[in-house]
C-alpha cells in the first residue's frame, strides 16, 4: 500500500456533533479530516466514526496514527 499524503503535522481539534464522520485516510481530502472522496484509485479508505455526544476531539493530519482517527502524537516522529 502506498504512503498517505501528510496533510499537517499536527491534528485538528474540533468540537463534533453526535453523528457518524468519515476521517480521510489517504491525506488528498481538500475537507480535512474529512473524507471528500477524493482516495479513490488510491487502495485507500475513509475510517468511519461515531460521535455519541457532543465533544471535542482531535484528529490526526499527520495520516500516520495507530489509532485512527485520533492523534497519538505519531506526527512528532515524523
Amino acid at each position: 500500500m502506498p504512503e498517505p499524503v501528510i496533510a499537517a503535522r499536527k491534528p485538528v481539534v474540533l468540537e463534533l456533533e453526535p453523528g457518524t464522520y468519515h476521517w480521510c485516510a489517504c491525506g488528498r481530502s481538500a475537507n480535512q479530516p474529512f473524507c471528500d472522496g477524493s482516495h479513490k484509485g488510491t487502495g485507500f479508505s475513509p475510517v468511519a466514526f461515531e460521535v455519541a455526544e457532543k465533544k471535542k476531539l482531535a484528529l490526526c493530519l499527520c495520516k500516520h496514527t495507530g489509532d485512527a482517527p485520533y492523534c497519538d502524537g505519531t506526527h512528532r516522529k515524523l
